[in-house]
């Protein structure tokens, strides 16, 4: 019960945030994008208490990499998978099988700051 308490408020925060995001960004997003992000934010803030002690780069690169993972999963599952075409990267460089892609990458470790500062403020569990 206390996981649902700390999960879904996370989830919910996840599931609004990302698509935000996503709208200021490009101007629109897909309803996949809320499942992706609800799911980034809770294990964000897993691997940022996983890594509380660890040096502020060490989390942003680890946050960074965990939100491009779930982006290649929900890719190949959405756009590859079940044809949704929802984004293709493959003209931006360094593309994986177009659904990631380095500067992507790099720009959630950046976008990942805030998360990773406010969990950095509140007392651990």
């Amino acid at each position: 019960m206390e996981k649902l308490r700390t999960d879904a408020p996370l989830f919910l925060l996840g599931a609004l945030g990302y698509p935000a995001i996503e709208i200021l960004w490009r101007g629109y997003t897909h309803p996949t994008m809320a499942l992706a992000g609800g799911i980034s934010a809770v294990l964000l803030f897993r691997i940022n208490r996983g890594l509380a002690r660890g040096a502020l780069p060490l989390r942003l690169l680890a946050s960074g990499a965990t939100i491009t993972l779930i982006e290649l999963t929900f890719g190949v599952i959405f756009n590859l998978g079940l044809g949704m075409a929802v984004w293709d990267y493959s003209d931006l460089p360094l593309s994986l099988l177009g659904q990631i892609c380095l500067p992507y990458s790099l720009l959630w470790c950046l976008l990942a700051l805030p998360f990773c500062l406010f969990l950095s403020r509140r007392p651990h569990a």
